[in-house]
């Protein structure tokens, strides 16, 4: 199949116009210009970019993946995928140990049905100090032998693990999951500078949802967020929604670690796509006001209700860039920067990957979606 459109966005350039071809799911050519013969489909005047890909969701649709059951992430998948999130790693949050095995049991599984490109297990280990919307009792310090469980539970679909790297055995636990081919995140922590570079020596190469459940920036001890960010070998999450992180920060960050190193999410809990009330975040109660997710009784926020277009649109409108040079920005944050630092291969509409793409109106709605080729909206 041949597609044209107006404007083309990969992971490497912009064209106008542009096409692309496909066959078996994947990008067999893509170009600028004319094509060269007529086209399958043209889709006129929108702009085509990658399918998104969100190394950080807890759900969406009024599912959420702690639930573990197949309509739960059933309701997320599809939900995301609307949005244009044609890759998503189901993000799970503090539990109990059986409850976590159980849980990497079940969605192991999904993983295999082809939904869903990996786990990433946010706790249980992480800071009291910072734990943000996990409940605090269950938190607990990486113990070599429930690590080992969890992963065989997981069966190599374990993508990320976030954890505190001050908590006792979790240098050791880093080394563990890199070891296992996991990619080793910081979050959630109390963590002072220098054991963050501890943990990055270690093999940590992830920042998660930067400045957000992490001990902020001291000029005597610049804590987690400039050990991440100073060192080239991580990529850091932002939740550039709005609510999470100031739109200027959203920009001091892209021009200090550059778009290579920057990697958008949505964080998004089961409220994503859905009106507010009362939910659930694991076992937390939470409740949505003005499309703000909160933990009960509380000012800590429970995840967001974004979607990866949402975010889109924000990293157009927030970098200060212009138009053309915005797109490719956000196409590398909302695509090749997450896919490259969860391992996956091909993002970004290159020749050999997945012929994932979203189709955006003039205002960067989605239009359509195409998932390996198929139009799934």
């Amino acid at each position: 199949m041949l597609i044209t459109a107006a404007t083309v966005v990969t992971g490497t350039g912009l064209s106008r116009p542009g096409w692309l071809e496909a066959a078996d799911g994947r990008v067999i050519a893509v170009g600028a210009g004319a094509p060269p013969r007529p086209a399958d489909l043209d889709l006129g005047s929108v702009t085509v970019v990658p399918g998104f890909v969100d190394m950080h969701v807890h759900g969406g649709g009024g599912g959420a993946f702690p639930e573990a059951t197949a309509a739960a992430s059933r309701a997320a998948v599809e939900l995301h995928r609307r949005h244009g999130t044609t890759s998503m790693v189901a993000s799970l949050v503090t539990a109990a140990p059986d409850t976590l095995l159980r849980q990497v049991a079940v969605l192991a599984d999904q993983v295999g049905d082809g939904d869903l490109v990996g786990l990433h297990l946010e706790g249980p280990w992480l800071s009291p100090r910072r734990c943000g919307a996990h409940e605090v009792g269950a938190l607990r310090d990486p113990d070599a032998a429930e690590l080992d469980r969890v992963l065989a539970a997981g069966r190599g679909t374990i993508r990320m693990v976030t954890l505190a790297p001050e908590r006792r055995g979790g240098t050791a636990a880093i080394r563990r999951l890199v070891d296992a081919g996991v990619v080793a995140a910081v979050g959630h922590t109390d963590a002072s500078y220098d054991q963050v570079r501890d943990a990055i020596a270690a093999g940590a190469t992830v920042g998660t949802h930067l400045f957000n459940a992490m001990r902020p920036v001291h000029h005597r001890e610049p804590g987690p967020v400039l050990a991440l960010l100073e060192d080239p070998r991580v990529t850091v999450e932002l939740i550039n929604d709005g609510v999470h992180l100031h739109p200027a920060l959203y920009r001091e960050v892209t021009r200090a670690a550059g778009a290579d190193r920057t990697a958008l999410v949505t964080d998004a809990m089961a409220a994503a796509g859905m009106s507010d009330g009362d939910y659930v975040l694991g076992p937390l109660p939470v409740t949505v006001t003005d499309g703000v997710a909160r933990v009960v009784g509380t000012d800590t926020i429970a995840g967001s209700t974004a979607t990866m277009d949402g975010v889109f649109r924000g990293a157009v409108t927030h970098c200060g860039r212009p138009l053309d040079e915005a797109l490719l920005l956000a196409v590398r944050q909302t695509s090749t920067t997450p896919a490259r630092a969860l391992g996956l291969s091909g993002a970004g509409l290159a020749v050999g990957g997945p012929a994932d793409l979203v189709v955006l109106d003039d205002g960067l709605a989605v239009t359509g979606v195409f998932r390996r080729g198929v139009r799934v909206r």
